[in-house]
Parts: C-alpha cells; structure tokens; sequence
C-alpha cells in the first residue's frame, strides 16, 4: 500500500518566525550553453546559485527542489540567455507562489573566446571569467553583468626613473659634441645603452554592468572587447616575436598607474547606457609586496557602492 510521504517544508511549524531575504542554494555544479551577441552559443560550466525570498513568516521553509529542478531544464532544455532566465525565475516563483515575491539566480563561469594576435594573424584562446546575476523583485526583472579583463600596466614612474638611468649613460658614453650617428645607433641596441627598463606587471580589471532590463540577447564580447580597446594591453594568446615587440611598444606608449586605468574605464562605461555600474583596478605590482587598487562607481541613487 502507497503512502502519502510527509513534506515537513509544508506541514511542519517554524521553529521561529520572521521573514528571509534569501533562502536557497549555492555552489551548484551546472553545465550549459550560454548564448551572447557575435559568438556561437558555447558550452560552459558554471557555479550556479539559486534563491528566492521567504516572506510567510510561519513558513518552515522553502522547496529547494523546485529550484533545483528549474535550474536543470535551463540546463538540458535550453540555451541561457535573458528569456530563459526570466522563464526559469518565472518558475521560482509561480512553485513558491505562497512564500516568495523575489528570486535570483547568479552564474559564475569562465567564457572561452578566439583572440587574435597583434601583428602575426595568429589566434588562440582565452578565458574570461564571467559572473551573470538575473533577478525578478515583485515582477520586475533585472539582469546584472561583471567580467574581469586582463591587462598589462607598465608604471609612469618606474618609465620616468628608467629614462633618466638611459639619459645619464648617454651622456658618459658620448662625451664628445661632435655624434657618430652609427655608433648611437649601435650603443641604443645594446644592453649597455638599455640600462633600465620600467616595470609592469599583469592587471585585473574588474567590471559589473546593470543591464535594461528589457535586453534581447546579451553582449559579453562587446564589453570585454570596449575594454580591451579603452585598456590598449590586454594579455595575448598566441604570440610571434613581431607580437611580443608590438605588446611591449603598446606598454610603452600606455604607461598606467591604477587611478589611470579606473578613469578610462570610467569615461568607457559614462558613454555607455548602463544603468548603473562597478569598477575595480587591481594592479599586481611587481616593485611592491601589495597591490595598488582603484574603484568607482556611477554613483546612482540606490546603487552600486564602492
């Protein structure tokens, strides 16, 4: 004989009452295929987070499950992108029509992208790590993008200190008024007319965007490639000597402290229509043990903070 199974979410009394903002899962392992403007859907694999909010203060709590089970038919189903998010915060919803009003559901995953080489023509890949926020609060949707571009930043200072060092064996070198442009031209590719080098170091720039909420497909490659574009020295993929000269030229000719890079960034995203958004410059020095950071926002009413 079949029995009824309890389920205590339901039936059983709080142990106390009072309302949640969020109550679900974290850490989900969860392959899919994400759909972004100018590139083939790609498979991915994300670390999923799924919530809604309790607002029955009586409730005993959520069905997780019902989470779980939307997030798997975005899974298998279909492609993500903002109409199946929407769908699948849908579901969150309608399945907790009795205790929640709000849902979010949050990705993080690394997105795989064909790089082009400076000079050579050569491609190879890089990751980029992704973090996708969608939410729906009493109906109103929302959808939050933040991706992390790497760069080089070579420091003013340290190219300023380095000049001088070169300006000074210059001047003992060639003592003479009358210059032998040849021997110039042989002592300037030597080790001995390079004395000094300025130092850079690999760089992070984080940056989260909130998108309208009534986007139809959304545009990952065209942030990161704005970014790479306002930045002047993302990281390479694959390289040929005429690519690593032409990097070290473009290093040369962008010298950069963070609070440089954190104002570019932040012209970039002004002329841009985002609602609102975040930045953080991370500069992992090479001269120093700590990092040099900057951060901005738009500073919104009710938004980001820094």
């Amino acid at each position: 004989m079949q029995t009824t199974m309890p389920d205590i979410a339901d039936t059983a009394p709080a142990l106390q009452t009072g309302k949640l903002d969020w109550v679900g899962m974290g850490e989900i392992e969860l392959p899919f295929i994400f759909e972004s403007h100018n590139i083939a859907p790609v498979n991915v694999i994300a670390k999923a987070r799924a919530f809604v909010n309790l607002y029955k203060e009586d409730a005993k709590g959520i069905h997780m499950s019902r989470l779980f089970l939307a997030l798997d038919t975005l899974s298998t189903e279909q492609h993500v992108n903002p109409q199946t998010l929407a769908q699948a915060l849908d579901a969150f919803i309608t399945s907790h029509d009795d205790l929640s009003d709000r849902a979010q559901i949050e990705f993080k995953f690394e997105l795989p992208l064909r790089r082009k080489s400076l000079l050579s023509g050569k491609v190879g890949w890089k990751n980029y790590p992704i973090h996708l926020i969608a939410k729906i609060n009493q109906g109103t949707l929302s959808f939050e993008l933040m991706v992390d571009v790497t760069y080089s930043s070579t420091c003013p200072c340290s190219a300023a200190l380095a000049r001088q060092l070169i300006q000074n064996a210059f001047a003992e070198k060639f003592t003479d008024n009358q210059l032998d442009k040849q021997a110039v031209h042989e002592w300037l590719g030597s080790t001995e007319g390079i004395v000094a080098t300025p130092h850079s170091q690999r760089s992070i720039a984080n940056v989260k965007v909130k998108l309208d909420n009534s986007i139809e497909s959304f545009d990952v490659v065209g942030l990161i490639d704005a970014i790479e574009s306002e930045l002047k020295t993302p990281v390479q993929a694959a390289v040929k000597r005429e690519d690593e000269q032409e990097f070290a030229r473009l290093n040369g000719q962008n010298l950069m402290f963070c609070e440089d890079a954190a104002r570019k960034i932040k012209a970039l995203l002004e002329a841009q229509s985002y609602a609102d958004y975040w930045l953080q410059i991370n500069h992992y020095e090479s001269l120093h043990a700590h990092d040099a950071v900057a951060i901005a926002v738009k500073g919104v009413a009710n938004g980001y903070t820094a």
